[in-house]
C-alpha cells in the first residue's frame, strides 16, 4: 500500500502553534486518518517515499515533541470509546479521545479512571505518551494505566501490546510504550485499568505556606489527593485536598476557603486555565522533595519574585515501572514552575533548573528543560532498552525529529 485512500484522511491547517504558543511550526501537510488502515497506510507511503511523521494531541507540551516540517499527523477523527469490560477493570478507546470526553465516556458505562491530571485539555495518546499526573501519594501517572493496546510500528506494522496481545499487564513492551514520546510508533487503540465510577469532594484553602509545609506530610498521607499552589509574590499558599464524599468532613483548616464542591471524578479533579502559561516541571524523591521546595522558594524570592507572574504547584506520585517514567521505581513529590505564556521564562527556569537537578530531579517530558540524552541516560535503568526497542520497532527513523534525536541521542539518524 503506497498511500492510504483519499476517503480515509482528511487535511488540516499545516501551520501548528502549541497551547501556550511558546512552539510553532508549519508542516508540509496536517493529515487526519480516520482508522489505523489509513495510519498504516500513512506509514508505509513514508517508508517508501522518505520523510518524518510526527503524531500530535491536544498541543499541551510546552516541548517541541511534534514539531515537524514534514507531515504532522493529528488522531482527533480516532474518538471516542470501544469497548469495556466492567468486571475485569478495563476499557479500550481511542487515541484522540480528549481527556475531558473520556470521563464523560466512561461515566456513561459506571466506570472511571484512577486519576486525572490537573487540566484535562490533552487527548488520551499524549497524556500517556508524555507522562502526565495528577497528584496522589497512592496514585501513578496516567500512563500507569495502560496495559495494552495496538500501535503502527515505524515499518507499517500493526501490533499489539499488553492484554491485547495475550501478555501480561506489564510485559517489556507495554512498559516502553507506557510513556513513549511518540517515538515507538502511533497508538491506534488503547486499553486502560479503571475502576468503577466515583464521585469526590474538592476543598481548596488559601493559607501561608509556613502552615503547608508544616502539615503536608500528615495531610498527603491521610487524604487521597492532596497538592498545593505557592504565591511567591505574597507567600500564601492554595492548599487542595479532594477525597470521597465524606472523607473530608471535620477537617478544619486554617485561612480562605477558595472551593468547595462535590461531584463525579472526571470533573471534580481537573481544573480550567483561562491563561495560558509555560511550564518547568521536575519529578524528585518524594523524601527530599520538600527540602527542594523549601530552597526553591528562598531562590525565587531572592532573584525571581519581581518577574514571576505566575505560581509554583507541588504535587505527589506514586511509584511505576514504566521505562521513561519520571516516577519510576521511586515515591515522587513535583515541582513545577509557571509563568504567564506572555512572560519572559527562559532565565527563571534556567536558573532553576540546577537546583532541581541536585536534588534528582528527572525533567517532565511535556515541559520545559534543557536535558539531552547524554543527561537523560543517565536517569533510566533501561534506557539502552528503550533505544533498542525504538531501533527495532522505526528502524528507519520516520518518527524522530530534531527534538526526538537530541534527547535520545540519535543525532546521527537521519
Amino acid at each position: 500500500m503506497k498511500t492510504a485512500p483519499p476517503e480515509a484522511c482528511s487535511e488540516g491547517d499545516p501551520r501548528f502553534t502549541n497551547w501556550s504558543g511558546s512552539v510553532s511550526f508549519t508542516a508540509r501537510k496536517l493529515l487526519r486518518p480516520r482508522d489505523e488502515a489509513a495510519v498504516a497506510g500513512l506509514v508505509r507511503s513514508t517508508v517508501q517515499t522518505g520523510g518524518v511523521l510526527r503524531p500530535v494531541g491536544s498541543g499541551h507540551s510546552s516541548t517541541p515533541l511534534m514539531a515537524t516540517e514534514n507531515v504532522l499527523v493529528s488522531l482527533d477523527d480516532m474518538s471516542g470509546l470501544l469497548g469495556h469490560d466492567s468486571e475485569a477493570g478495563l476499557a479500550t478507546v481511542l487515541p484522540g479521545t480528549g481527556l475531558e470526553d473520556l470521563g464523560a465516556q466512561l461515566d456513561d458505562v459506571g466506570l472511571a479512571l484512577k486519576n486525572f491530571g490537573d487540566v484535562n485539555y490533552q487527548t488520551i495518546a499524549g497524556a500517556i505518551g508524555t507522562g502526565t499526573h495528577g497528584t496522589g501519594e497512592d496514585l501513578g501517572n496516567l500512563s500507569s494505566a495502560l496495559v495494552g493496546g495496538r500501535m503502527v510500528t515505524g515499518t507499517g506494522e500493526v501490533l499489539s501490546f499488553g492484554v491485547d496481545a495475550g501478555e501480561a499487564p506489564d510485559s517489556e513492551l507495554t512498559r516502553a510504550v507506557q510513556v513513549s514520546l511518540g517515538a515507538l510508533g502511533i497508538l491506534t487503540s488503547l486499553t486502560l485499568r479503571v475502576r468503577p465510577a466515583y464521585h469526590l469532594h474538592r476543598l481548596y484553602v488559601m493559607t501561608h505556606i509556613d502552615w503547608v509545609l508544616e502539615h503536608f506530610d500528615e495531610y498527603a498521607a491521610a487524604y487521597r489527593h492532596v497538592d498545593f499552589y505557592w504565591y511567591p509574590r505574597s507567600d500564601l499558599a492554595q492548599i487542595r485536598i479532594l477525597d470521597e464524599p465524606g472523607k473530608l468532613d471535620g477537617i478544619d483548616l486554617p485561612g480562605q476557603v477558595k472551593r468547595e464542591e462535590t461531584g463525579p471524578s472526571y470533573k471534580i479533579i481537573p481544573n480550567h486555565r483561562d491563561l495560558r502559561f509555560d511550564e518547568m516541571e521536575y519529578m524528585l524523591p518524594r523524601e527530599s522533595g520538600l527540602a527542594a521546595f523549601r530552597e526553591a522558594r528562598e531562590r525565587i524570592k531572592e532573584r525571581h519574585r519581581a518577574k514571576v507572574g505566575w505560581r509554583v504547584l507541588v504535587r505527589t506520585i506514586a511509584p511505576d515501572q514504566a521505562m521513561l517514567s519520571n516516577a519510576r521505581e521511586r515515591p515522587t513529590m513535583t515541582i513545577a514552575l509557571l509563568q504567564n505564556a506572555e512572560l519572559e521564562h527562559r532565565a527563571y527556569f534556567e536558573d532553576m533548573e540546577p537546583l532541581m537537578l541536585r536534588y534528582g530531579g528527572r525533567p517532565h517530558w511535556g515541559k520545559k528543560h534543557t536535558r539531552t540524552a547524554e543527561h537523560l541516560s543517565q536517569m533510566y535503568p533501561e534506557w539502552d532498552r528503550f533505544r533498542e526497542l525504538r531501533q527495532e520497532l522505526d528502524p528507519q527513523g520516520i518518527y524522530l525529529n530534531d527534538h526526538l534525536r537530541t534527547i535520545l541521542g540519535e543525532e546521527g539518524h537521519s
